[in-house]
């Protein structure tokens, strides 16, 4: 239990971070999942549009620290591969 009143304020911080952090991560994933579903069909144009904004919603959850550049590049070029392989 946080005692001081910086300690105290820390914690309500580390919560708010967390609770906004956990809500980009879940829109990722969601656009990471649209893009796959579309990929599954089988709808080339339509995954391509998905795969555009996926790469970009991606790369703006690198920026806010969300997690590391190497795992966005990571994801990207295994998205991108998926992509390919419909053509």
């Amino acid at each position: 239990m946080a005692n001081t009143a910086q300690s105290r304020k820390r914690a309500r911080q580390a919560d708010k971070r967390r609770l906004h952090n956990r809500s980009l991560r879940s829109s990722m994933r969601t656009t990471i999942k649209r893009f796959l579903k579309l990929v599954e069909a089988g709808d080339r144009e339509a995954a391509a549009a998905a795969y555009r904004e996926t790469s970009s919603v991606v790369d703006k959850m690198t920026i806010k620290g969300i997690h590391h550049k190497n795992r966005a590049a990571r994801m990207k070029s295994r998205l991108n591969a998926r992509l390919k392989a419909l053509g």
